[in-house]
């Protein structure tokens, strides 16, 4: 009788033999650490600081126009050879000579330069965040026709000699967060485009991709009466002290109405008194049928009208709380707030 092979499992008890092992599309730990994966697949981590294209970072291969230069030159040079065509010959070198004296020319156009990136102002989704490349030049030559590619965008160069150039290179914001600037690829084809001399750049420069926000009006302010020193903004709501002229970042709901109706200008009520309007933006506050990004687009709206109209307003989110305040920083930070909320990435 043919013996059956058996497995035991760490219980102890008998089962049928493992599966074999799924195979896994990752490379393995050697692989990943070879220069030639890390070329073919464009992945290297991020540098900070300036770059500096040394030789070794810089490839160089031939173009299809310079593929066909190539053959039309071994054509010429077999014509020579059968014919024994003497101007040929001197042709087909003469040829060859500014062949490589142009491949020279395009492997210089690019190395050597340093490579940095400068601070880029955060956008919303939807929008293109500008990420500003700054590119040294320390040799006594210049580099002409540099570009500059991303994957979504691309922005010529001309860098004079001993000088410096700086450039915007877009990048879309398709998702809230840090946005991270993507592998850029500088390449010239200077100056017969017979060569391309290329190298890639992975700098350390990312921004903030605030939630889109969207056009619903204000919740109704909440009245603190008789808070005394505790609020620092808002326009007391006690009694009337009188009026003034009108200012853009006026809420509407303190304009003088009646008298802008009998044709005078526009004017605000003041208000004397201890007491003063908040507005709190609070996510668990909203229609549990909205998903999570669109609530967050509602809060960065809500945020952008609340600091118009003068408020002072504060953030309640699940891991967060801003208190209520009014200006530029106290907006950043709310909006900051919203574009880093439930992705585990620590402020800062």
């Amino acid at each position: 009788m043919r013996r059956e092979e058996v497995v035991r499992s760490p219980a102890g008890r008998l089962g049928a033999p493992p599966p074999p092992a799924a195979p896994t599309s990752r490379p393995s730990a050697l692989v990943a650490r070879s220069p030639l994966y890390r070329f073919l697949s464009g992945t290297r981590a991020p540098e900070s600081g300036a770059i500096f294209l040394a030789q070794r970072r810089v490839y160089i291969l031939p173009t299809r126009h310079g593929v066909v230069f190539g053959l039309a030159l071994v054509l010429m040079l077999v014509g020579s050879i059968n014919y024994q065509l003497s101007l040929g010959y001197v042709l087909t070198f003469l040829l060859a000579g500014t062949g490589l004296v142009s491949m020279l020319h395009t492997y210089r156009n690019l190395a050597h330069l340093s490579v940095s990136a400068a601070r880029v102002d955060p956008v919303f989704v939807g929008e293109q965040a500008r990420f500003q490349l700054h590119l040294e030049n320390p040799n006594a030559y210049d580099r002409t026709a540099l570009w500059l590619r991303s994957g979504e965008g691309a922005v010529a160069a001309d860098v004079a000699a001993r000088s410096g150039a700086t450039v915007q290179l877009p990048v879309a914001a398709r998702r809230r967060g840090y946005l991270p600037l993507p592998r850029v690829t500088i390449e010239t084809r200077f100056p017969l485009a017979l060569f391309r001399a290329w190298s890639y750049v992975q700098l350390a420069a990312r921004t903030l991709a605030y939630p889109r926000p969207d056009d619903a009006p204000l919740p109704p302010a909440q009245l603190i009466p008789d808070a005394g020193a505790a609020v620092s903004a808002g326009i007391g709501a006690d009694d009337f002290a009188g009026l003034r002229p009108y200012q853009p970042t006026d809420s509407p709901r303190h304009i003088a109405w009646k008298s802008v109706a009998h044709g005078n200008d526009m004017l605000t009520k003041v208000f004397a008194g201890r007491g003063a309007e908040e507005l709190w933006l609070d996510l668990a506050a909203l229609p549990p049928a909205q998903d999570l990004e669109q609530k967050l687009s509602r809060l960065a709206g809500w945020v952008l009208h609340a600091e118009r109209e003068g408020y002072a307003y504060g953030l309640r989110l699940p891991d967060k709380t801003l208190a209520p305040a009014h200006g530029p920083p106290h907006r950043d930070d709310c909006l900051k707030a919203l574009a880093l909320h439930g992705s585990g990435t620590a402020a800062r």
